[in-house]
């Protein structure tokens, strides 16, 4: 399994987490609630649909109401009929793997585009493992950032002025994501949320808003 394909298993089985839903709703709630998700496609989803039901994850319940508004290319598509009235529903075999995904602090859960989805999913992840996968987040920035300055300073004299002032730029906003988690990471510690409110422990019915995307520079 390629990690782009294991993150969007991971954000398909969160999401039914909250409730069952058909398609069409899925992909709305990939694109406008996990923005890394905004360029994947019906040709994406539907794939990883199937394997999870074929795994035992899910399974497919008839809606009676057919996805309206469902993309033209996606209703010519085969089965497309059938699609458009299936709901996608967690089993409890499901919710027990999507459970121990949560658990799980390896680095993949640092790299840019799993640890936004992983935030995205924090309300239902326990405090502790919250904590590793912040820490583990800000030592990766850490670890670029070092990198950033150390070419910068190596190739400095050879830059015009924008690829310089772009250079910058980039460094910028890691040290700007460094101080978030360390911000974060201190609320955790000391038991409280952002807001000042004390800290969930766990919430398994609640997820969280995700952060912006980064890149590597």
């Amino acid at each position: 399994m390629s990690r782009r394909s294991g993150v969007l298993e991971f954000a398909v089985l969160g999401l039914l987490r909250e409730s069952p839903m058909h398609g069409y709703e899925l992909r709305k709630r990939l694109n406008t609630s996990l923005g890394v998700f905004r360029a994947f496609s019906y040709g994406s989803l539907y794939p990883c649909l199937k394997a999870l039901v074929q795994r035992g994850w899910l399974v497919e319940e008839p809606s009676g109401q057919p996805e309206e508004q469902q993309p033209a290319r996606a209703q010519a598509a085969p089965l497309a009929g059938r699609r458009a009235k299936i709901v996608y529903r967690l089993t409890a075999e499901g919710k027990e793997h999507f459970e121990d995904l949560l658990s799980q602090t390896g680095p993949d859960t640092w790299e840019d585009e799993h640890f936004g989805v992983r935030f995205a999913f924090f309300g239902q992840t326990s405090r502790d493992v919250r904590m590793r996968v912040l820490e583990g987040r800000r030592s990766r920035l850490e670890e670029r950032l070092a990198k950033m300055r150390a070419s910068l300073a190596r190739t400095r004299e050879r830059l015009d002025d924008y690829t310089l002032e772009l250079q910058r730029h980039g460094m910028e906003s890691v040290e700007r994501e460094v101080r978030w988690l360390s911000e974060l990471i201190e609320s955790e510690r000391n038991g409280t949320e952002r807001s000042g409110r004390p800290a969930r422990d766990t919430g398994p019915d609640r997820p969280a808003p995700g952060p912006s995307d980064n890149t590597d520079t």
